[in-house]
């Protein structure tokens, strides 16, 4: 398991261990796998993480680098779409266009607010990618794209914008 944060990796620990199974945990940043060897996986999953990542296409190239010729890329990215609407509002059911694509989380605010924000609200910072950079990336870090599927959330009344349209997008991808 690789992620760059120490709480998710203890959590895929204690769930490993509360299911009897045998994980490696390592932490660092998706966009520089230099730790591993090229071609040293046949399979990588790649959930929805993209949108806590400032930059994508850096994530495909290493992934591509790391995977071995025939190895899989399964990865689950965010319709941009569910960024262009301000979130508050759109928990209560209102779907009002508030941000343009690309998205972050603090991309107007000075190096104060953003050490403020980090600090109120615990939570991490968020960022919407254009399909370019999340598809188009993978393409163009030399996968060869072989399915796209979408889904979006079941319960409509918790996510007012899944009644309308798919907010999630899985690829499969392969390194030929």
């Amino acid at each position: 398991m690789f992620d760059n944060s120490p709480r998710q990796l203890q959590q895929d620990r204690l769930v490993a261990e509360r299911e009897r199974l045998s994980l490696v945990t390592v932490e660092g940043d998706a966009a520089d796998l230099s730790t591993f060897a090229a071609e040293a996986f046949d399979l990588i999953f790649h959930p929805c993480s993209n949108c806590f990542m400032p930059q994508v296409r850096p994530v495909w190239r290493e992934c591509f680098r790391v995977l071995r010729r025939g190895g899989i890329l399964l990865a689950g990215v965010t319709n941009p779409v569910r960024y262009i609407f301000d979130s508050e509002r759109m928990d209560d059911g209102s779907l009002e266009v508030t941000r343009s694509i690309p998205y972050s989380d603090f991309r107007d605010l000075n190096e104060e607010d953003r050490q403020r924000l980090i600090l109120d609200t615990m939570e991490p910072f968020e960022f919407g990618h254009s399909l370019e950079d999340q598809i188009g990336g993978q393409l163009e870090a030399g996968f060869v794209l072989t399915a796209l599927y979408e889904d979006r959330f079941p319960d409509v009344e918790a996510d007012p914008l899944s009644h309308y349209l798919d907010t999630f997008i899985a690829t499969r991808a392969v390194k030929p």
